[in-house]
């Protein structure tokens, strides 16, 4: 009878997925804002004169690797992860969304309607120099699309941890790995419908299109989440009045600055942001890419082309539910990320062999999208068993910082390779496809790492999720 009192809102399995779906559509439209613009890059790169932007390849992973630039050298992340542990998840879910609107407005504004001939002298000393733009012109068009795509880039890594948040806060002792799975596949949805839809709405309108739809996604989810907050708001209230699970809670939930300490002297925890940050330094940038080499190498049409890496994310909405009950019901958190880093570079290794079939790439983007979901549907759930609930926010935050690190220099770098190794027009991708090897191999090491480091911290990372009740 006491337990029957007890009974929040999230012992509602309709509760807590209406919850789910309420977040995991937020950052589903944020997704696709992420990679609106990564299969237009041939037409950005087109000259003025056949209707493009007159970009650079410099200057498109420049604008790629934008995204990260506040949120590693403001250091954004970090207050974000504070903002969360301190204020909640509904201020920062509404502060993350307003951010994202702001970003894909100036974003839209800068190609929308600024002109793509000046260029503006730009000294980059602290990444710069690694990736050749230490000294270069830049368009003021790209530099304003960048600054818009660097706030955007803060409201979405913030919304990205508070939705972590949420799912914690209402799935512990449930179907966690289940939900972060549905969640992350809801996430790859907008990631594949943005490389699906926007090339052809770029050649149907205008390139500033894709852009426009994106701040009407960001608008909408910005309303989504208001909904969420009244949720929320419940949820709190039946946690402050039921005495026999509040004291517990609140302390357990009551952020000091002094864990943050014992976060950072924790190893797991640092390798599983290492594994994080090699794991999306990889595919990530690879994405941003990906139409371009089925143009250039595998001689897909360009009106086309954004459909085969769309394959990547769409697969992934089956894949990464499915490997979450897995998670959830029998474990091997930490064998699944092994398998999932293996396959991962494995097929990268492929797209650096002189192989020109499209069926090829085909194939080898619904293998990868199984890499694509393995990790994540691991990974996510098992930083709750690294670190504990009144430390998260942090701990994601700073997770993310690192991920985000990758996320500016990798982009960037291979921008410059491929401008390096393009001749009459014809891109030679091989040594960009063996930087993302090389990164996928450190993952597969730092993988295997974190299994041992397990067994001897017993952490439970191989351990089902779903706890059994006792009869």
């Amino acid at each position: 009878m006491t337990e029957r009192l007890e009974r929040r809102i999230n012992d509602s399995a309709t509760m807590r997925w209406t919850a789910l779906a309420i977040v995991a559509v937020t950052m589903m439209l944020g997704y696709f804002v992420a990679k609106e613009m990564s299969s237009i890059e041939d037409l950005l790169e087109l000259p003025v004169s056949q209707g493009g932007l007159g970009w650079t390849s410099s200057e498109y992973g420049f604008f790629a690797g934008s995204r990260s630039f506040f949120n590693v050298f403001c250091f954004m992340l970090f207050i974000g992860g504070i903002i969360l542990d301190k204020m909640g998840v509904r201020f920062t879910g509404l502060l993350a969304c307003l951010l994202m609107v702001a970003g894909v407005s100036i974003n839209y504004y800068a190609i929308e309607f600024m002109s793509p001939e000046p260029t503006t002298y730009v000294n980059l000393p602290v990444i710069g120099s690694s990736v050749g733009l230490g000294h270069a012109w830049i368009k003021r068009q790209v530099l304003m699309a960048a600054f818009g795509f660097a706030v955007f880039g803060v409201g979405y890594e913030m919304c990205g941890i508070t939705v972590s948040k949420v799912m914690v806060k209402w799935f512990t002792g449930f179907e966690m790995a289940l939900a972060m799975g549905i969640q992350v596949a809801l996430a790859r949805f907008g990631t594949g419908a943005a490389l699906l839809c926007s090339h052809p709405l770029a050649q149907r309108y205008s390139i500033s299109t894709p852009v426009l739809c994106g701040l009407i996604f960001v608008s909408l989810g910005l309303l989504v989440y208001i909904v969420y907050c009244f949720m929320d708001v419940k949820f709190d209230r039946q946690v402050q009045s039921s005495p026999a699970r509040t004291a517990t809670t609140s302390e357990d939930e009551k952020f000091h600055f002094g864990d943050l300490v014992v976060t950072l002297k924790n190893p797991g925890f640092w390798l599983i942001t290492i594994l994080c940050l090699l794991y999306y330094s990889a595919l990530y940038p690879f994405l941003d890419f990906a139409t371009k080499i089925m143009i250039y190498k595998y001689g897909v049409d360009p009106s086309w082309a954004g459909a085969i890496p769309s394959i990547l994310p769409f697969s992934t909405i089956l894949f990464t539910p499915l490997f979450g009950m897995v998670y959830d019901k029998k474990g091997h958190g930490a064998t699944l990320m092994i398998l999932g880093t293996i396959i991962m570079t494995a097929v990268i290794f492929v797209f650096t062999l002189p192989i020109t079939s499209s069926t090829v790439a085909i194939v080898l983007m619904v293998v990868l999208g199984m890499a694509f979901s393995l990790l994540p549907s691991a990974m996510w759930p098992s930083v709750p068993k690294i670190i504990p609930m009144k430390g998260l926010g942090t701990g994601y935050s700073i997770i993310f910082y690192i991920q985000n690190i990758g996320l500016i220099l990798v982009p960037m770098l291979v921008g410059r390779v491929n401008q390096d190794h393009t001749v009459n027009g014809q891109v030679d991708f091989t040594p960009s496809m063996w930087i993302f090897t090389t990164i996928g191999i450190a993952a597969v090491v730092v993988s295997i790492l974190l299994l041992l480091l397990d067994k001897k911290r017993h952490y439970g990372l191989q351990e089902a999720n779903v706890k059994k009740e006792d009869s």
